[in-house]
């Protein structure tokens, strides 16, 4: 199994409308063979360290690398990177392995 961690961050106050064209894709990514999970999340109200109102993280797990490289090659994720690349930041992602 892959494991991602997408660590992204939005322009000041733009998370939001980042968020929505993400979740828009979700059904997207899971309908993908080998998707095993793909969902957002933010920092709990009060965390410290927190990554800040501006970022979220993508967790994902993925069967194999092949389904992780059909994912990124994916036409609905170009389509999601155009909606988004104005409205972003920096972005970080982490391809691990469970040990």
């Amino acid at each position: 199994m892959i494991h991602v961690l997408a660590i992204l961050t939005a322009l000041p106050g733009k998370r939001a409308a980042v968020l929505e064209a993400f979740q828009a894709n979700v059904p997207a990514v899971h309908a993908e063979d080998g998707c095993i999970e793909y969902t957002a999340v933010v920092d709990v109200e009060g965390a410290n360290p927190a990554f800040g109102p501006d970022t979220f993280v993508v967790v994902e797990k993925w069967e194999t690398m092949a389904a992780l490289k059909a994912h990124a090659a994916s036409p609905h994720m170009a389509a999601y990177g155009e909606k988004v690349k104005h409205l972003m930041a920096t972005h970080a992602v982490h391809v691990l392995s469970p040990v």
